[in-house]
């Protein structure tokens, strides 16, 4: 997909906020400094929409972003963060439930992971939340370029057998880096929109 008006509409923190103009919403979920905002920028092919920080816990609220006036990216809080309190952190797990149970123009939630290490216990409870809302997942395998090539069946594998993928949902092994697997990403999430 080309890319030719990218912007951010709102940061929002409770449902009265989102955006009401029925679009179709991709969430895209994460371990704190997994590289969403980095994957985001690649997808849209800006430089920086979507701000990356060398300090994890940086969104805390829901991103929207419109994409060619025909769809939306929702970038959630990254999970996994330890320098958040636990008040901080439950008022991100109500804010996330609230979006995930709710709202009806969520089509698919994108887990984004880093390919180099199997899966943590966050990234295993993050699909199984997603699921549980009965949600389509896409798990995009992020940092490609930093695992060599002859490795990269067994770090698949190492993903879909850690995080016990459905028959239905799909893996993307993705570089911010190089782009590669960005093509299958959009011909993916064309599917949705």
């Amino acid at each position: 997909m080309k890319v030719n008006k990218a912007e951010i509409v709102i940061s929002a923190v409770s449902p009265k906020q989102y955006p009401q103009d029925r679009l179709s919403e991709i969430a895209l979920a994460g371990r704190s400094n997994v590289g969403k905002s980095s994957f985001i920028n690649r997808l849209i092919h800006r430089k920086n929409l979507a701000r990356t920080s060398s300090k994890p816990g940086k969104t805390q609220t829901l991103n929207f972003y419109r994409i060619n006036e025909k769809f939306y990216f929702v970038d959630v809080p990254g999970y996994g963060y330890a320098k958040v309190s636990k008040k901080e952190r439950e008022k991100w797990g109500k804010m996330m439930e609230e979006y995930f149970a709710l709202r009806d123009t969520l089509k698919l939630a994108t887990l984004i992971i880093d390919i180099r290490h199997k899966p943590t216990d966050d990234d295993v409870m993050m699909y199984e939340f997603l699921k549980h809302y009965q949600l389509p997942v896409l798990v995009v395998a992020t940092k490609l370029d930093k695992i060599p090539k002859n490795k990269k069946s067994a770090h698949l594998e190492q993903v879909i057998q850690t995080l016990d993928l459905d028959p239905e949902d799909t893996v993307i092994p993705f570089s911010s880096e190089t782009g590669e697997g960005k093509e299958d990403v959009w011909h993916y999430l064309e599917q949705y929109l």
